[in-house]
């Protein structure tokens, strides 16, 4: 027969469990034992990640967490290893059905943490037939969300709505979707250096000491579960809208901890979403940026000109769009999703086809970075509020 715990002893362990603070830092620990992470900024999301798991009910909105890497052997399968000891309700996905995957989250006996390896084969170049899956990726990261199908019941087709809220976390190679990276806390990935060391890593040896201290972190999570549904965390500078949704739920996190939590979060969440902004832009992006390079050669420029100034610009990749390059047809198409259109000018005796600099003034107000809007003019700041000094 074993000896019942002493109450001093029991009291002090139920005190250690209820010290957010605490709790996440052992998270911490962990972490570095096993993933050697990018940065410490990235290190603090994926601590903070993995306690938000254990209280999705608090949420709005769930981010994503994305593990990406150029090549294998970054350390992103690893990363998800650790994670599913440390989350409630793990399922690792890897090559599953729609249907599998619809039918664990919208399980009734808890919502699960969705772990995506490969998420390439679902996003990449080579994927097929994954349309459902991506669906739910897409809208799951919203409470509320739900999968539409159709099921045949005899001969009867029934509609039915399958909820899709859940955590998921993903690792791959190469990039994601813009839909999923805006969605998502992303890091980057990247072989050891040779002095950079971690430890070897065996489940069957850590899975009882990981197992505890996610016991540990639930223990802390469904006593802050309350404080958690009615946080409003203040938001750093650079980080709105959309990048608001995703960091909400960690700065909550952080905030419900308290100690070294809530500033070293706002750190890495600046952190991490300026590095986001410095990825490769889409190219109806880099279009526009390289139409801003462009008419520093004039006011009207003929559309022939226009061609000819972008495929002569550093790195251009408008010489091979799926192996031609870009025509005034493909230029036109692509300036009209901005709302940006070809029109009749005047250069001295010519008249043809061309585009107006201030034609562009508002796709490049909304679309291109702070970076871009340097004042060209001379103007003083008085008059530069008056009109913009790009037109």
């Amino acid at each position: 027969m074993t000896s019942a715990v002493p109450l001093e002893i029991y009291k002090a362990e139920r005190q250690a469990d209820l010290d957010g603070a605490a709790v996440l830092r052992d998270v911490e620990t962990v972490l570095r034992r096993f993933v050697a992470h990018p940065s410490e900024a990235a290190l603090v999301a994926h601590v903070l990640w993995i306690a938000h798991t254990h209280v999705m009910d608090a949420w709005e909105t769930t981010p994503r967490i994305a593990f990406l890497s150029p090549e294998p052997g970054s350390g992103k399968t690893r990363a998800l290893e650790i994670t599913e000891l440390l989350v409630p309700r793990p399922v690792v996905a890897v090559n599953v059905t729609p249907a599998y995957l619809f039918r664990k989250v919208a399980d009734g006996s808890g919502r699960p943490t969705v772990l995506f390896d490969e998420i390439d084969t679902v996003f990449g170049p080579q994927a097929r037939d994954n349309e459902e899956i991506r669906g739910l990726l897409n809208a799951g990261h919203r409470r509320g969300a739900v999968a539409g199908r159709c099921v045949m019941r005899g001969k009867i087709v029934e509609t039915e709505e399958l909820p899709a809220f859940c955590a998921v976390a993903m690792a791959g190679l190469g990039d994601l979707p813009d839909t999923i990276l805006t969605r998502s806390v992303i890091v980057r990935m990247r072989r050891r250096a040779p002095g950079e060391h971690v430890e070897p890593y065996r489940r069957r040896l850590f899975e009882k000491e990981g197992e505890l201290l996610r016991d540990r972190l639930a223990s802390w999570a469904r006593a802050s579960e309350d404080v958690l549904s009615s946080a409003w965390p203040a938001m750093p500078d650079g980080i709105q809208d959309r990048d608001a949704d995703v960091w909400e739920p960690l700065l909550a996190v952080a905030d419900a901890a308290g100690g070294e939590w809530p500033q070293r979060a706002r750190v890495s969440g600046v952190s991490l979403v300026s590095l986001s902004k410095e990825s490769t832009p889409s190219l109806g992006i880099r279009l526009l940026q390289d139409l801003y390079t462009v008419f520093d050669s004039g006011e009207l420029l003929p559309t022939k000109t226009i061609l000819e100034l972008l495929l002569f610009l550093p790195e251009s990749p408008w010489s091979d769009i799926k192996g031609k390059p870009l025509t005034d047809s493909g230029l036109a198409r692509r300036l009209g999703d901005y709302g940006v259109k070809s029109k009749q000018i005047r250069i001295g005796s010519w008249t043809g086809k061309g585009y107006a600099r201030a034609d562009f003034r508002d796709a490049w107000e909304r679309y291109l970075p702070p970076a871009h809007h340097k004042d060209e003019t001379g103007e003083t700041s008085e008059t530069s509020l008056l009109s913009d000094p790009r037109s």
